[in-house]
Parts: C-alpha cells; sequence; structure tokens
C-alpha cells in the first residue's frame, strides 16, 4: 500500500509539473509574439483542466492578440463571472467588447455600449489603483457621443485619478483629452508636464506627434533632439531626419542624423535602412542637388524595388533641371 500511495504522489507531482510547463511555456510565446502556437498549447491544456483561471485567462489573451474578439469575450466573460470581485477581468472583458465594437456596424456597436462602460466602471470601482482601466474611462467617455453618454466631464474624472495615481499618466490623459477637443495649447502644455514629471521616450514622442500634426516643424526638431539627449536612441536619428525632410528645415542636422541612423543601424531600431536613403533623398531634392538625391533615392528602390514612396519620390527627382 505504502509503495502504490507513493507511486501516486509521484505521478499526481509529475502531473501537476507538467502543467506548470505548459503554462510557463504559453506564456513565453506571447512573449514572444507568437499567439497562434500559445492559443494551441492552452486550448489542449484547457481540455484537461477547464477550470484553471490562469490558463483561461492566458487563453483569452492569446486569442485578444489575434483579434478573435468573439471568442476572447467568452473567455473574459466566464472569469468575470467566476470571479466577480477580480477587476483585471472585467477590465479584459470590457476591453475586449470595446475591440469588437470597433468591428461591427455602428448600429451594432450602440448595443455594446451598456456592457463595456459597465465592465470598465467595475473595474475602476473594484481596484482603485487599476491604472489601464482609468485609461480605458478617459477615451469611452470622450469617444462617446454625448447623446449616449459621452462627457469630457468624465473623461477628467478619470484622468485627475490617473494624475494621483501616476502623474506621467495624468499629464498624458490630459493631453490627450485637450488634443481631442483640437486644443493646442493645453496639450501641448499637458505634454510638457509628462515630460518634466516623467521624461520617457513615449513622454516624448507624444509632444513630437503633437508638433508634427499641427505643422511645427522646429519645435518637433527641438523636441525630438532633447529625447534624443536623454535616451541616446538611434531610431531618434532617424526620427530628426523625417522631420527636417517634410518640412524642408534643417538640411545639414537632418542629413547627419541619417547618416549617423545608417551606420548604426540594428533590426531593433524598427526603421528599415531604406527609409532613411529614402529621407536623404528628399532633403538632397529640397536642397537642389540633383545628384546626390538620385543617388540616395536609387540606394532606396535597389534595396526595395516595390518602395511606393520611393518611386514617387523619383519620379520628382527625374523632374529637377539638372545641377
Amino acid at each position: 500500500m505504502r509503495k502504490t500511495a507513493l507511486f501516486l504522489l509521484f505521478i499526481f507531482s509529475a502531473t501537476l509539473t507538467y502543467a506548470q510547463a505548459s503554462l510557463t511555456e504559453a506564456k513565453k510565446l506571447i512573449e514572444q509574439k507568437n499567439y497562434a502556437q500559445s492559443e494551441r498549447i492552452l486550448y489542449n491544456y484547457l481540455q484537461s483542466d477547464p477550470n484553471n483561471l490562469e490558463a483561461q485567462e492566458l487563453y483569452g489573451d492569446a486569442l485578444g492578440y489575434q483579434e478573435k474578439w468573439d471568442e476572447s469575450i467568452v473567455v473574459y466573460e466566464k472569469l468575470a463571472l467566476a470571479k466577480p470581485k477580480h477587476a483585471e477581468y472585467h477590465y479584459k472583458y470590457g476591453g475586449a467588447m470595446g475591440m469588437k465594437a470597433l468591428s461591427v456596424s455602428k448600429f451594432k456597436a450602440l448595443g455594446m455600449l451598456g456592457d463595456i462602460k459597465s465592465a470598465f466602471l467595475t473595474a475602476a470601482e473594484l481596484d482603485p489603483k487599476h491604472i489601464e482601466v482609468r485609461w480605458a474611462l478617459v477615451e469611452f467617455f470622450m469617444q462617446l457621443p454625448g447623446i449616449v453618454g459621452g462627457s469630457e466631464r468624465k473623461a477628467q474624472k478619470y484622468a485627475n485619478e490617473l494624475l494621483a495615481l501616476s502623474p506621467v499618466d495624468g499629464w498624458l490623459a490630459k493631453g490627450y483629452i485637450a488634443e481631442y477637443n483640437e486644443d493646442f495649447k493645453d496639450a501641448e502644455s499637458a505634454y510638457k508636464k509628462a515630460i518634466e514629471v516623467g521624461g520617457s521616450e513615449l513622454t516624448y514622442n507624444k509632444l513630437i506627434d503633437l508638433y508634427e500634426a499641427h505643422g511645427e516643424g522646429e519645435k518637433a526638431i527641438e523636441t525630438t533632439q532633447a529625447c534624443l539627449a536623454a535616451h541616446d536612441n538611434n531610431r531618434l536619428h532617424y526620427q530628426i531626419g523625417k522631420i527636417a525632410a517634410t518640412y524642408n528645415i534643417n538640411p545639414e542636422l537632418g542629413i547627419n542624423c541619417l547618416v549617423k541612423y545608417i551606420e548604426n543601424y540594428t533590426v531593433k531600431d524598427g526603421v528599415p535602412k531604406d527609409w532613411a536613403y529614402y529621407r536623404l533623398a528628399q532633403i538632397y531634392r529640397n536642397l537642389g542637388d540633383k545628384g546626390q538625391a538620385q543617388t540616395w533615392i536609387d540606394k532606396a528602390l535597389a534595396s526595395r524595388p516595390d518602395f511606393k514612396e520611393a518611386k514617387k519620390e523619383a519620379v520628382a527627382i527625374g523632374q529637377m533641371s539638372c545641377c
């Protein structure tokens, strides 16, 4: 009997170890953005342990990352019903419904708004420190028409809660509200405060994007230079070159930054080198230097023959008067 008990204990322990290994592998695959493989592992796992909440949540995440909203909604709703006091489940349920609403007709989306709002508000009430759901509520109330419950006042309420929880998120949220209302000055002020209290690349990028959206090329370059000084990210060299090319300003700075970007390029920088070649061609065309412009646009097209923007630029360069 004692040997039998020990054997059963060994089998049970081995089963738990195998199960945990499956969940660990599924998590790793999600981190690697291999969502389909993670989905398969979790689906198989849940056939033998359908009530495992961790596995269900991971399964919902894997589905959501693949934009399988109907399936992920079912998973998150089941979790929210199983654990009604768990804020994260309500937040993910509301988020999946929100994304589904964006993919259907306006009439059908209107019918989903009540459930989305309820899920987000429940999550916010259950967890007074849940930052993500407060961001979701800011966006929800700003984008929702007033006739069905949208309200800047409500959005500001959650932006203020964010400000108390995380000043960076709070100022970014206030910048978002101001930008949504096309209030350039208030958005600029809020994003500058976000930089002051946080200083992450994200905070700089919000201000840079604002400047670019309003044609403020000089301010966009100055802010990108400040970000580069703070973070020393090679991708920012490309960003400066892009702004210089787009707005036809600071050509020497733009050329120097693009050359540095090319020299220090790695795949992690995100923007392929052919885009840097294209931007150099733009700058040289702006300067009236047809020879250099042609050289760089040829490099861009040699790297990627179907590069639509580069093809269009090549036509513009070809129409330049020689020298």
